[in-house]
């Protein structure tokens, strides 16, 4: 059942700078809403409990979306593990807590699909969550969004709240990190096979060995979704897989990067580099028997991921 809520009603956005809060911000404002509010860090630290406390009392948003968090591809996952568990951690159970106390009945919180068993079956059922061992290189990261589905739904149960999980598959378009030391696979496959084309380079240096698969999600879409999740009134808990229920190999990846960056040298695979979990595609079947599924086709994606990158001079 579509209900949706007042143009006017009060929404707050966690995180409205990074690439999934901008998304959420574009799609309410395409949607009509006209009361979205945010703050960026240094007006609101979600590190400070207090603080934390004090804004959502004196706001009283009446939804709200976590899209703030730290995040990181391999390398930074692995190598900040104490960064990665605690702080986000701190804002999930802040935010959470917080929104409670303020008697703030909607929330959307936004997680991650390495918060699955690394081998678990394919395609990944909401249902196998903590059904089996993490991946090691992220697991503090995982645990940290598990702790945060598990704060939603206890809440619910306890409290009464709707507070909704949204489980998003691997995210990339607008005001991505391309940042190669901490960014993920495709944005920094972007940067690579752009700096590679303008050097004349023959080679574009791919990590692993090609061999892995994965889901990727024009992030507006993902946005779209959650969206779609707090507009019903018959959506009141729960966690949500948000993807496109198909996946690529980093090789398949690889070159449509390169055909859309019009680079055409060859792909080098430095299998001296882990290749993570081995593959990870999404069950959506819950979120589409509600009547929602993503638009973009991974090709149009990229693109439009590669002339946002073009904007930021990044090269």
């Amino acid at each position: 059942m579509m209900s949706g809520f007042a143009k006017g009603t009060k929404i707050y956005v966690a995180g409205h700078r990074g690439m999934v809060g901008s998304a959420l911000v574009r799609n309410l404002q395409s949607k009509g809403y006209t009361n979205i509010i945010y703050r960026t860090r240094s007006e609101l630290d979600l590190l400070d409990q207090k603080a934390v406390r004090d804004f959502l009392k004196s706001e009283q948003p009446a939804y709200i979306f976590i899209a703030a968090a730290k995040v990181g591809g391999i390398f930074a996952n692995n190598a900040y593990r104490a960064d990665f568990i605690y702080e986000n951690l701190v804002v999930e159970a802040n935010m959470i807590h917080g929104a409670h106390l303020a008697g703030i009945q909607r929330l959307c919180f936004l997680g991650s699909s390495c918060i699955y068993p690394r081998d678990c079956p394919q395609p990944i059922k909401e249902d196998y969550l903590l059904t089996g061992p993490l991946e090691q290189t992220n697991e503090p990261y995982a645990i940290a969004k598990i702790a945060g589905i598990k704060l939603c739904e206890n809440y619910n149960r306890q409290h009464g709240t709707q507070y909704v999980s949204v489980m998003p598959t691997n995210l990339y378009g607008p005001n991505d990190n391309y940042d190669l030391s901490n960014s993920h696979v495709l944005p920094a496959l972007i940067r690579k096979a752009h700096e590679a084309k303008v050097r004349g380079d023959k080679n574009l240096v791919v990590w692993g060995t090609g061999k892995p698969m994965r889901e990727f999600l024009y992030v507006d879409d993902m946005a779209d979704a959650c969206v779609f999740l707090m507009e019903r009134e018959d959506v009141r808990d729960g966690l949500f897989n948000v993807g496109t229920g198909q996946d690529v190999t980093i090789r398949e990846l690889a070159k449509t990067v390169m055909n859309v960056v019009g680079f055409k040298g060859e792909i080098v695979f430095d299998t001296s580099k882990p290749d993570g979990t081995p593959r990870k595609l999404l069950n959506v079947d819950r979120l589409r028997s509600l009547g929602w599924q993503s638009e973009t086709s991974l090709h149009d994606g990229i693109a439009k991921a590669y002339s946002d990158f073009l904007t930021k001079a990044v090269a």
